[in-house]
């Protein structure tokens, strides 16, 4: 079976975003949404938060970098999990106005986590 690295979907008029069937395994104990570097959206399988951002995201005080990375991914930031009949999740509207997200999407792997974008 070949890992599947990027898939297109169309947002149903709930804004809920359709997880393929063979990565629904991958965001089985839930999803964390975020703002992206740029203007899209970062979906991280919620272990992947919490062991790898979440340590990133932890620095001294005083380091103004871990501060702006923190603002970054943390406004806006929501979690969510996969309803469990068709494996959705909800997008929120705010997250998707940043995106400039309205009806088709674009999902790509980025190594631990997923860049959603709007289809051009």
């Amino acid at each position: 079976m070949s890992k599947i690295d990027y898939f297109e979907r169309k947002l149903d008029d709930k804004h809920r975003l359709t997880i393929p069937a063979e990565l629904r395994a991958e965001f089985a104990d839930g999803v964390v949404i975020t703002r992206g570097f740029q203007q899209y959206l970062h979906l991280y399988p919620k272990n992947i938060w919490d062991e790898e951002m979440e340590p990133a995201l932890t620095g001294s005080i005083l380091d103004e970098r871990v501060a702006d990375l923190n603002v970054k991914f943390r406004t806006g930031k929501s979690e969510a999990t996969l309803d469990a009949k068709q494996g959705r999740i909800t997008l929120e509207q705010h997250l998707l106005d940043y995106a400039g997200i309205t009806s088709d999407v674009v999902a790509v792997r980025a190594g631990k986590y997923w860049r959603l974008s709007a289809k051009n």
